[in-house]
């Protein structure tokens, strides 16, 4: 680089990039970040020729640092697990914004657009706002990188971290609720100082990079403890309480127990309607999001709004936690859509623990025990014969369908792991094409989509899309 290119670069990076109005008058449109973000390097596996990329803290720190420490400047809470911790998140963002807070949320991976994984309270963050704060990013790494004082540029998910806790810094949040991308130690959002730190259920999952065993894994999530701080959590297998309980008392961390918002159901109700008391007052819960184990999720929220409010200073009332459970927004678990006069079951139940839930939650969505059809895709590094023999037999035909994803398995594995079943299945070219075949094949029975967050993504856009014409509305 020229010294006139590299003063150039300078002088644009750390002086005008300060001015919020001229940089988003000079920069990039939404869709040229959204380009420059799908080439990016990506979280888990290197495109051919390049090594694995190696995951660390230190790259993270040094590139906020640069941005001048934007995740210092609001509180926290950080939820790690291996399922149930969107959905744990969805639900406390919930609780805190019908209480009156300001509350940023920030999740993984996202349905349909990447600005879905960035909010505060109801609302994605803007386009206008993700371009300005991407190129922002982009610019200061770039930056890093030719001082040296970088490796190398950052990652996909590492470049979303960032946008995320500047914007909440920016927006003056009152508490941002944090879900850990995978594993904790050394996950990006884990540059954070939490006033809580959340586990939720664990299992098997991502096992060529947390370890083999569910105490490897445990040991990975509970990186996100921190020395005298307060951990919420759920009573989990033996391996992973040993784990947990043994880093808590090494830390010192303080122990909340959920159990107590963990009540019988309501004689009579559907799996997801029951009665808790909370800070002496009696609730009831009536949570849009399907399933049985969504009670544990539920009950992780309830726990950390509990803290929050008792040690934290939040104004959070029983009614507004129950309120706030009632209006929580989470789309793709155990997901009912109506499109075209039909009922679609949608849920991402990508690992063998997700898909047991899904196949305990079915009884509780309208249609579900009707349903006979199965659209089914996953990524090759899941474990599909598993998966498979846990959903496929549920259903009278499986229609199996390739993805558009670097990791998407390949339709040979994925008949593999149907032969193996014995459920007949039929191939589609695509999930637009899978979309009508099931059509054809379900009669008026409902249809279920169910693996990959690709697939159900794209799915639930082909189905939502133009609602004045077809039809389409979730419910």
């Amino acid at each position: 680089m020229t010294a006139s290119r590299y003063l150039y670069q300078l002088f644009f990076t750390r002086i005008f990039w300060q001015v919020p109005a001229f940089y988003t008058y000079i920069s990039m449109s939404y869709s040229a970040a959204i380009d420059q973000l799908n080439t990016m390097v990506p979280e888990l596996y290197a495109r051919p020729g390049q090594p694995r990329r190696k995951f660390s803290l230190d790259e993270v720190r040094t590139l906020l640092a640069a941005l001048g420490d934007p995740q210092l400047r609001f509180p926290s809470v950080l939820i790690a697990g291996t399922n149930g911790k969107g959905s744990t998140a969805a639900t406390l963002a919930s609780i805190l914004t019908v209480s009156g807070a300001r509350a940023g949320l920030y999740t993984s991976p996202h349905l349909e657009r990447v600005n879905e994984r960035i909010r505060i309270g109801n609302a994605e963050i803007a386009d206008d706002d993700f371009a300005r704060l991407y190129f922002r990013v982009r610019d200061v790494a770039q930056m890093l990188v030719h001082e040296s004082r970088l490796q190398q540029q950052p990652s996909f998910f590492e470049i979303l971290t960032a946008i995320s806790v500047l914007y909440f810094a920016e927006q003056k949040v009152a508490l941002a609720v944090l879900e850990v991308g995978m594993g904790g130690r050394l996950d990006a959002t884990n540059i954070v100082d939490p006033l809580l730190s959340i586990i939720t259920d664990i299992s098997l999952d991502h096992t060529e990079w947390l370890g083999s065993t569910i105490a490897a894994i445990a040991r990975e999530k509970a990186g996100i403890l921190r020395p005298g701080g307060t951990m919420i959590r759920l009573p989990q297998l033996n391996e992973a309480d040993d784990v947990l309980s043994e880093i808590a008392k090494e830390l010192g961390v303080r122990w909340v127990d959920v159990i107590e918002y963990l009540p019988s159901l309501v004689e009579g109700s559907a799996g997801y309607e029951y009665i808790v008391e909370v800070r002496g007052a009696k609730i009831q819960i009536n949570s849009p999001l399907a399933g049985g184990h969504q009670r544990r999720n539920i009950a992780v929220a309830i726990a950390a709004a509990v803290e929050l409010a008792c040690e934290h200073g939040f104004l959070i009332t029983p009614y507004q936690i129950g309120q706030g459970i009632r209006n929580t927004v989470w789309p793709g678990r155990l997901e009912r859509i109506e499109s075209d006069g039909r009922v679609w079951i949608l849920d991402v139940a990508h690992n063998p623990a997700g898909a047991w839930a899904v196949r305990g939650g079915f009884s509780d969505v309208p249609g579900g025990r009707e349903a006979h059809t199965l659209i089914f895709s996953c990524l090759r590094d899941k474990p599909i014969a598993e998966i498979a023999q846990i959903l496929f037999p549920m259903f009278e035909r499986v229609i199996l369908t390739p993805l558009h994803a670097a990791r998407a398995a390949s339709i040979q594995d994925l008949t593999a792991a149907a032969q193996l079943t014995q459920t007949p299945f039929l191939v589609a070219e695509s999930v637009a094409d899978a979309l009508q075949l099931a059509s054809k094949q379900a009669g008026d029975s409902p249809i279920v989509i169910c693996g990959s967050v690709y697939l159900v993504g794209e799915a639930r856009s082909l189905l939502l899309a133009e609602p004045a014409e077809s039809g389409g509305r979730a419910s």
